[in-house]
Parts: structure tokens; sequence; C-alpha cells
């Protein structure tokens, strides 16, 4: 697979933010605004494991998934980017 390590950052960030957007939905938003907004966070999120894959193997692509959002966990305060 071709590893495109400029484009994997890219991803990972992307990644990163939909954790940080998807965190925040817990302040204010209605239930059916929740419900929407955690479906579109989840789309992307899926749109960008897909990404991934296409420079690494599946195992590798849920490895970065998963220090996503441990370091998400780790650091709950990381303010979500406004487009998305």
């Amino acid at each position: 697979m071709n590893f495109n390590q400029s484009e994997v950052a890219r991803i990972k960030e992307q990644i990163t933010r939909e954790y940080q957007a998807a965190q925040h939905v817990f302040g204010g938003f209605t239930p059916t605004a929740k419900h929407e907004y955690l479906t579109k966070r989840q789309e992307n999120l899926g749109m960008h494991f897909e990404e991934l894959k296409k420079h690494m193997s599946p195992e590798e692509a849920m490895q970065i998934f998963m220090q996503v959002e441990k370091k998400g966990n780790e650091n709950p305060t990381l303010t979500p980017d406004s487009s998305l």
C-alpha cells in the first residue's frame, strides 16, 4: 500500500476534529439535533477510515483511530473546528 505520511497526517487531524466536535454536542443541542449532529460525525469518521485504508492496511487504520480517540480522552478540553 502507498503510505503517504502527509496525507495520513491530514486524515488523522480530521479524525481528531470529528472526535472533538462529537464531544461538544452535549452542551445545548436539542435531542433531535444531537442525533443528527452525531450521525454526521459518524459518517465523516467512516469516510476518513476509508481514506486511511487507501494508504495502509485496515488494521493500521484502526490503530490510528484508537490512538486519536485515546489522545482525545486524555485531553477533553480541545475545541472543535467550526467548519465541521
